[in-house]
């Protein structure tokens, strides 16, 4: 039996990146309300 989640770093911030966030209208809006929230991070 293998374990399901093998993390990635790369793969982590090609997938939830600020730069993928960036390249959609969606993904802009999420950086903006954590922004908005206070989060001290704002992606991956």
């Amino acid at each position: 039996m293998s374990f399901t989640y093998k993390p990635k770093k790369r793969k982590r911030a090609r997938s939830h990146g600020f730069l993928k966030r960036q390249r959609t209208i969606g993904g802009k809006r999420v950086v903006s309300r954590r922004r908005a929230k206070g989060r001290s991070r704002v992606t991956v």
